[in-house]
């Protein structure tokens, strides 16, 4: 089958942010996702086709919205369309006492709805237990490549980054009231659906092309879309789709991982432009970093080339920020960028969750509430 990819301006940016709607007294997760986009359609009629705002959606689960920019050029574009979609959010959400945060330690997965459309009822029949369990949050950023022929080598360069997203953005070391032990409970859990986790590396787009006619053709998938993997080119919009991150948890780091994404994805661009090449791992070499970064997060020890060489994730980081100074300077992303750091500085979402569980006592409600004062006030609430 021939799959098109659509033009694109390079390092153009959209970033989609799923937030959980929580009881603010309680800290339970709030199943009123439909009053809430109700709400908010009321109060803003810019309303796309299907009847939904353009910028803030529905999601899998009635305890979720999902936030989704516009074409941005640059990383703080991005985070001003978000802020306007919060805003708009909690103009519904603030009166009912219902919060917004990322991650949520321990609601019982099985007891939460999931949004009266036939793709989540087919979605949940067909995966059962295991789509039962996915109440998880993530962060998506798409990055513009003007031309086709990037998106599989710039998906390959990526993939060598995974490490670095997860362990940047691990968020989810609790699950159902237990501490996994696990930085990323949702990196390990999302992969049990069909076709997601670590994509294929492809040699070429014609086998690409192969592999989803495959897909259709064996009732895999019904749409491109279904294909969910952790990086995905996203043909209808001639992006490269990173989907690794868990859900974080204030505005600041959404900022930091979007222009961390651009700046890779435009050094990858350069290289390809220039006529280089973007070298490639070892497929168990990635599977293992990927487990490394879910179980590790920050301190995870990861494998950087196919000759076996490893270094800790965050001094690999730091080089890596270095690096791309340029390049930032270049999208007018430097702050953001230089955010990056101030993550590794304070901790990762799934380290100030366990801390702030010990100095309650192992009290959860205790993680959810200090999530909202984050999410409200900032990393540093």
């Amino acid at each position: 089958m021939k799959i098109d990819f659509a033009s694109s301006r390079q390092s153009t940016l959209g970033v989609e942010w799923e937030l959980a709607l929580v009881d603010g007294k309680t800290g339970e997760l709030a199943s009123v996702a439909n009053q809430v986009l109700r709400g908010v359609a009321s109060r803003h009629p810019e309303l796309n086709e299907d009847d939904e705002h353009p910028h803030i959606k529905q999601e899998l689960l009635l305890n979720t919205v999902e936030l989704v920019t516009g074409i941005c050029e640059t990383a703080a574009e991005a985070k001003e369309d978000l802020s306007r979609s919060v805003a708009a959010v909690r103009e519904i959400t603030d009166p009912m006492g219902v919060e917004l945060f990322c991650s949520h330690p321990f609601s019982p997965p099985q007891l939460q709805p999931v949004t009266d459309k036939a793709r989540y009822a087919k979605l949940i029949d067909r995966t059962q237990w295991w789509g039962r369990q996915m109440v998880i949050y993530g962060v998506h950023v798409h990055v513009g490549l003007d031309r086709r022929d990037k998106a599989l080598p710039v998906l390959d360069g990526l993939v060598n980054y995974f490490p670095h997203f997860q362990a940047l953005s691990a968020s989810s070391p609790f699950w159902g009231g237990e501490d996994t032990g696990y930085a990323s409970q949702r990196a390990l859990m999302f992969q049990q659906l069909p076709t997601a986790g670590l994509p294929f590396q492809f040699k070429s787009w014609e086998e690409y092309e192969s592999y989803v006619q495959d897909m259709f053709t064996t009732g895999v998938i019904d749409t491109i879309s279904e294909i969910r993997w952790d990086i995905r080119p996203v043909p209808a919009l001639g992006t490269i789709e990173m989907r690794i991150c868990d859900g974080l948890a204030t505005l600041e780091e959404v900022g930091a991982i979007a222009a961390l994404t651009q700046c890779l994805v435009d050094e990858f661009s350069t290289t390809l432009d220039n006529g280089g090449t973007i070298p490639t791992m070892p497929p168990w070499h990635v599977q293992e970093n990927k487990w490394r970064a879910a179980r590790y997060g920050l301190d995870a020890i990861i494998i950087l080339d196919a000759a076996g060489k490893e270094q800790l994730v965050t001094d690999h980081l730091l080089e890596t920020l270095n690096r791309l100074e340029p390049v930032a300077a270049k999208l007018r992303c430097s702050d953001e960028l230089a955010d990056v750091e101030k993550i590794i500085r304070r901790g990762a979402g799934y380290q100030r969750q366990r801390r702030v569980a010990a100095e309650n006592g192992g009290n959860l409600q205790a993680v959810v509430l200090d999530l909202v004062k984050q999410m409200r006030n900032g990393p540093t609430a």
